[in-house]
């Protein structure tokens, strides 16, 4: 087999192994494409992956400079998409979408004009209709405990306290005036009824 392969040019050596190393700029771009084909990436998790990769800081800036020149990189058109499919998909709040910005590279100033493509009631109908989704989990659990694990899921998205505490509070009490007998559970829930 081995014999077939060098009589036809090849050998056992790999090709990569045979070509002459990339020079630092020429990697640079190759992982900067390799990188960006896959999904959209900040500025600076490009340039994290390249002084991962040993890649020196000037040829890295270069690269980047280049990039973002031509528009490969565009750290605010990332950031309201990230935005609106983060807000869309996963009912993430203002606060927990620039928080992952932040986490992401995104300057400060870009996050904030972002996330300001959310409007407060915008938001406010997305903790509804995530609590509407959940509510039904929680019947047969005690209005304190419904509340505390409502308002939880809403802040573990990022909405704040007062927004979380109102929107469950509302939909329990709009539960109840449709449903007035089966949204609460009776008092020793959990225990066996000792009337039976």
């Amino acid at each position: 087999m081995a014999r077939r392969s060098q009589e036809r040019g090849g050998s056992s050596e790999s090709r990569a192994s045979r070509e002459p190393p990339l020079d630092p700029e020429e990697q640079a771009r190759a992982l900067c494409l390799r990188l960006l084909t896959g999904t959209p990436r900040t500025r600076r998790q490009l340039a994290d992956a390249m002084r991962k990769r040993e890649i020196p800081d000037e040829v890295a800036e270069h690269v980047l400079e280049r990039f973002q020149d031509v528009g490969l990189i565009d750290d605010q058109a990332f950031a309201n998409a990230w935005v609106e499919s983060r807000h869309r998909g996963r009912g993430l709040a203002r606060r927990a979408l620039a928080r992952e910005l932040r986490h992401r590279g995104v300057e400060a100033e870009l996050v904030t004009e972002a996330v300001g493509l959310l409007d407060s009631e915008q938001e406010e109908e997305t903790a509804r209709a995530l609590v509407q989704r959940r509510l039904p989990g929680t019947r047969g659990l005690d209005r304190d405990r419904r509340i505390r694990r409502l308002a939880g899921m809403l802040a573990r998205k990022g909405y704040s306290e007062g927004l979380a505490l109102k929107v469950v509070r509302d939909a329990l009490d709009q539960e109840k005036e449709t449903d007035p007998d089966g949204a609460e559970p009776w008092a020793g829930e959990g225990e066996l009824d000792p009337w039976e």
